[in-house]
């Protein structure tokens, strides 16, 4: 009969298995809170709403502005949401203690952008449904769902990395007026008025912004055609901002306050 082995056998979580868990805690932790929820779903949804009840008499097409509200949408998951919850655990000493777990720095960082991918489609198909609901009838082809697509995921890169930027290096109450700031003024900029709208001197000058570049692109897809240099150039510019705010974030990103 042989004895019984009590040798402590402590051991971390597989890497994948720690990412995952930490994703769903951050996603956990963003659904329910409720000022996350107003940016991502309710003024969204609001203005659904209010183009279903007034946008024809107003001159507001239908398709072009649902495929902008649900860029919105992105905008405020990829960006204004981990700004702002991020700044807070690093004022808090959350990472800190984080990091002390068997989490390196990168899962951390991994488990983040798997919560912003997960919140970001929930909340796109939440408006998509919603549009069709309301009249919403998208005439997407093969080309432009590609760059819809390949826009989306890079402009959602593009957004963390300016999210990481401002909230590690900003203190938590700066992080909070300026992201919300910002998120009027995407809004403003080329989320919600066509690159078309704006006086012929601005085009340019918009269309190198990446929230101008994924609303553009998703407007394309839902059957408006986009305005740009060339074909694909939403690709080129969102690509552009992901790879140089990605580096900025990585030199520039302070765990501690």
């Amino acid at each position: 009969m042989s004895g019984l082995d009590l040798t402590p056998a402590a051991a971390p979580a597989p890497r994948a298995a720690r990412i995952r868990r930490h994703a769903l805690i951050e996603t956990r932790l963003v659904v329910r809170n409720g000022e996350q929820l107003l940016l991502a779903l309710v003024i969204p949804l609001g203005l659904i709403i209010a183009n279903a009840a007034v946008g024809a008499r107003i001159g507001i097409a239908r398709e072009p502005f649902i495929a902008s509200v649900i860029a919105l949408g992105l905008w405020s998951s990829g960006f204004t949401s981990p700004a702002i919850t991020t700044a807070f655990e690093r004022r808090y000493g959350v990472l800190e203690r984080l990091v002390a777990t068997p989490l390196r720095r990168a899962d951390l960082l991994l488990g983040k952008a798997a919560m912003v991918a997960i919140v970001a489609l929930g909340q796109a198909v939440v408006l998509a449904v919603a549009g069709l609901l309301a009249g919403w009838s998208p005439q997407p082809g093969l080309g432009s769902s590609l760059v819809a697509v390949a826009t989306a995921l890079l402009g959602l890169v593009a957004f963390a990395g300016l999210a990481l930027i401002l909230a590690g290096t900003a203190s938590a109450e700066l992080t909070l007026g300026l992201a919300n700031l910002v998120y009027l003024l995407g809004a403003a900029g080329g989320l919600l008025v066509p690159l078309a709208a704006f006086p012929a001197w601005s085009q340019p000058l918009l269309a190198l912004l990446p929230t101008t570049a994924v609303a553009e692109a998703l407007r394309a897809w839902s059957g408006d055609g986009a305005a740009g240099p060339f074909p694909g150039w939403t690709i080129v510019v969102t690509l552009a901002w992901a790879v140089v705010v990605v580096v900025i974030a990585r030199k520039v990103f302070r765990w501690t306050s």
